[in-house]
């Protein structure tokens, strides 16, 4: 009978196809990628490190001895020679990381339309549609190399670990980063602020680490909004004070609602502060926002939305290899990274197009445990219950000898033993 959940490629080619060859041969010619490596190109460099990162592999040696197993099912791709580890290495060394950046952006322009359906549609509160809302936060990666300088004090005994820092901007509806800032773990946050190319009527939302009263002051005046929280030591002047009514501060939400004046190197800016009690711990949080029309309890689920962007570091933390690095030069670490973010955004474009039947972490563990098997990956996530003819499972070994030939076998409750038969 013929398998009809079969594909023409194995799992980890049928990922691949999710990243269209001219998109990666556009990305080479703008860095110039291919020059000085007669062997090594872009092309093969991105398989054979997206291989690495969704398998998880530990090490660059594992990474290339894993690789023969695959034999000939590379030819897919137009890949008939597998590296070796010095090879692989020179690459990760040498090959500037911004090419697979590059690529990224590309790819995530090209799967952007049809990655944003279908995650938010209602408005927060009834009055900013998820698509205004930007989130910005960074997470750390720690290294066993100081080739990044980590964050915090020397430790009393020891050395202090490196540390790479990833900010990240995810735009609410799809939670797939719009931009990515690689740096050293001790950058300050608010560095990040001026990477940002703030877009007229979106709405920035971050924690109180990127602090910048210059740049806040610059987004108001270019029409671009922020929600964040305001330090404890913050300098401001009350202007006008609008206390909520006596309800709602007991049942623990918008006590005060405030137009303040910060002063900027700039000159005054005038910003609201949003005061809240959390119902369940009673504690005070204070909200700064530059947006004046919205409901004050608006401004505070913003806020509230931003820990939607602590998931998403969990998630490619969790399911992509980003403990152990294939390399210890600075080029090779931040290609890893971005290897990373690719892996994601192919899997997250195929969790849609099977529409979540699946969660994202079975997802990739499914394609994990399987990048060589020739089972049409899709078409498997989307089989929900297995026929009574799949579920049975012939062991062919055990058929190879009949009972009467001897053995150990049990048949009806019966046990013939190859001692018991008399030659």
């Amino acid at each position: 009978m013929q398998h009809t959940k079969l594909s023409g490629q194995p799992i980890l080619c049928q990922l691949l196809s999710f990243n269209p060859r001219e998109l990666v041969d556009q990305a080479t010619e703008t860095f110039k990628s291919d020059y000085y490596y007669k062997t090594m190109s872009t092309w093969k460099h991105l398989v054979f490190m997206l291989y690495g990162v969704i398998s998880k592999t530990n090490s660059l040696n594992s990474l290339c001895k894993c690789l023969l197993f695959l034999e000939h099912k590379l030819s897919y791709l137009g890949i008939s020679k597998l590296p070796a580890s010095s090879t692989l290495s020179d690459a990760n060394c040498r090959r500037p990381n911004e090419v697979f950046g590059y690529i990224y952006y590309l790819l995530l322009a090209h799967y952007k339309a049809e990655i944003s359906k279908g995650y938010l549609s209602l408005p927060i509160n009834g009055e900013v549609s998820p698509d205004q809302v930007k989130l910005v936060d960074s997470t750390t990666l720690t290294l066993f190399t100081d080739v990044f300088k980590g964050a915090g004090r020397n430790p009393m005994t020891g050395k202090k670990k490196g540390g790479l820092k990833a900010h990240a901007m995810l735009p609410l509806d799809n939670m797939v980063p719009e931009l990515v800032w690689l740096t050293a773990a001790c950058t300050n946050d608010k560095d990040f602020l001026g990477q940002l190319k703030p877009q007229r009527g979106s709405i920035y939302v971050f924690d109180k680490g990127y602090v910048n009263y210059s740049v806040y002051k610059k987004w108001t005046e270019d029409g671009s909004f922020f929600v964040t929280r305001l330090n404890e030591n913050a300098n401001y002047e009350v202007i006008d004070t609008h206390r909520e009514d006596l309800h709602d501060f007991l049942s623990g939400v918008t006590v005060l609602d405030q137009l303040v004046t910060l002063k900027t190197g700039e000159g005054p800016l005038k910003l609201r502060l949003i005061t809240y009690k959390d119902p369940l711990k009673g504690k005070i949080f204070r909200f700064v926002s530059n947006l004046f029309d919205f409901h004050s309890h608006t401004i505070v689920l913003l806020y509230k939305n931003r820990w939607e962007i602590e998931p998403f570091f969990k998630k490619i933390k969790q399911n992509f290899e980003l403990v152990y690095f294939f390399s210890d030069s600075r080029e090779g670490i931040k290609t890893q990274v971005w290897m990373v973010l690719i892996a994601n955004l192919i899997f997250t474009v195929i969790h849609k197009r099977i529409k979540e039947a699946e969660q994202f972490t079975t997802l990739v563990a499914m394609a994990k445990s399987n990048l060589i098997s020739y089972i049409c990956f899709q078409t498997m996530l989307q089989t929900r219950y297995l026929s009574e003819e799949q579920r049975n499972l012939e062991i062919v070994q055990l058929d190879i000898f009949q009972i009467e030939q001897g053995g150990c076998f049990e048949e009806k409750g019966k046990i013939t033993l190859n001692s018991q038969k008399t030659h």
